[in-house]
């Protein structure tokens, strides 16, 4: 039986723990995509399934403009670890969600509706997400969507100020491209961002909504930059495996938000885990582990495929593989032959997010199960 929206794989999967996922059939399978990132901890993380479960026994539901503990800690938190600056927050269900407020946000703060995107991005499949959104098979039965959006090529500077002028209400930028390939921004193109957001009163927006929790190497790729937007979305890997989003913002921009609103904004079970998710990433210093342990796994591929593939880019433990042939076949016998999941990002990329706790066995694990397999090619 399928569902209605996803077409359902040939596994089953009953249990996960740790790194590892495993079926119906008693089969193990290491998780090095994490679900596109959501598990940044791993699957059953002690510390989060102890908040689930405390919060659970003593509240399960109360809307948002009644104060809980666990949602008031959440937001504290974020605004703690978010970029010096950035220390309002919004919560929501979905990375989608996040994006569409951040848009919302935008259009009410600065009173202009334009919004500039980049080719090959991917912000989500909500009206207004979408409408940011490159690809025309995400968009096309949906349309018309959301107008006023301009997109230019990404890492192009001189495109990107050219386009920013005095009618835009945000730029909106993945700090990486994750959809659209696992494309790095240069730091001159986020920096042409933010000067010209600047200039023109604009709002920039980073879209971190999988690259964010320390996933490339610190908890937000905009510390990596040293650029500060005016907005971070989050979601993902925020709440460990339960859905949560959030829209960090400046001030500027919370004071003027509108009336954008959610009944489940900042539930108190999933504040909780979004809580103990975000707070053992940083007490572990789990970011700096998924760098030490993302450039091992990087060198490796290169130093044992070298020409057998034609990239491999990223940071942290967010990677692309780009191969010579399409990735699907790749990704199937990476699953049924080396029990390895991972994920494709086009037809061409295979993506690896895998929990940012893995260890050094992992790595060689899957560097020597892609030599075998893209070995046959060779």
């Amino acid at each position: 039986m399928s569902g209605f929206v996803f077409n359902e794989k040939p596994i089953q999967i009953e249990r996960g723990e740790g790194a590892y996922l495993y079926d119906d059939s008693g089969n193990e399978y290491l998780d090095m995509g994490a679900s596109y990132a959501c598990v940044p901890l791993g699957h059953n993380h002690p510390a989060v399934d102890t908040a689930v479960r405390e919060q659970f026994d003593d509240l399960t539901y109360v809307q948002a403009s009644y104060p809980v503990q666990s949602r008031t800690d959440l937001y504290e938190l974020l605004a703690e670890t978010a970029p010096e600056g950035i220390d309002k927050v919004w919560l929501c269900n979905s990375g989608t969600e996040a994006n569409e407020a951040a848009l919302k946000f935008a259009r009410s703060a600065t009173e202009s509706s334009k919004i500039v995107a980049t080719m090959q991005g991917f912000h989500g499949r909500t009206m207004g997400s979408l409408a940011t959104t490159w690809k025309n098979k995400y968009k096309k039965p949906y349309e018309p969507l959301i107008g006023d959006v301009e997109f230019v090529p990404y890492n192009d500077d001189d495109a990107l100020a050219e386009a920013v002028d005095d009618e835009t209400a945000a730029v909106i930028v993945e700090p990486i491209q994750g959809e659209g390939g696992i494309n790095p921004a240069e730091t001159s193109f986020l920096e042409t961002a933010r000067e010209a957001t600047t200039k023109s009163d604009a709002a920039l927006i980073f879209d971190e909504v999988q690259t964010g929790m320390g996933r490339t190497g610190s908890l937000w790729a905009a510390d990596d930059s040293g650029v500060v937007p005016d907005m971070i979305t989050s979601a993902k890997g925020l709440g460990n495996g339960l859905p949560i989003g959030a829209t960090l913002c400046r001030d500027w921009i919370a004071e003027n938000y509108g009336s954008h609103a959610s009944t489940f904004s900042g539930g108190p079970v999933i504040s909780a885990a979004a809580e103990a998710t975000v707070s053992t990433i940083v007490d572990e210093g789990v970011p700096a582990h998924a760098d030490e342990i993302g450039g091992d796994l990087r060198e490796e591929i290169e130093a044992e495929l070298g020409d057998t593939v034609r990239d491999v880019r990223g940071e942290g433990l967010m990677i692309g593989i780009e191969v010579k042939r399409g990735s699907n076949r790749l990704l199937k016998q990476l699953a049924l032959n080396h029990g390895i999941l991972a994920l494709p990002a086009g037809r061409s990329v295979l993506r690896l997010l895998p929990p940012l706790t893995i260890e050094r066995e992992h790595v060689d694990e899957v560097v020597d199960a892609l030599v075998d397999i893209l070995g046959e090619d060779g």
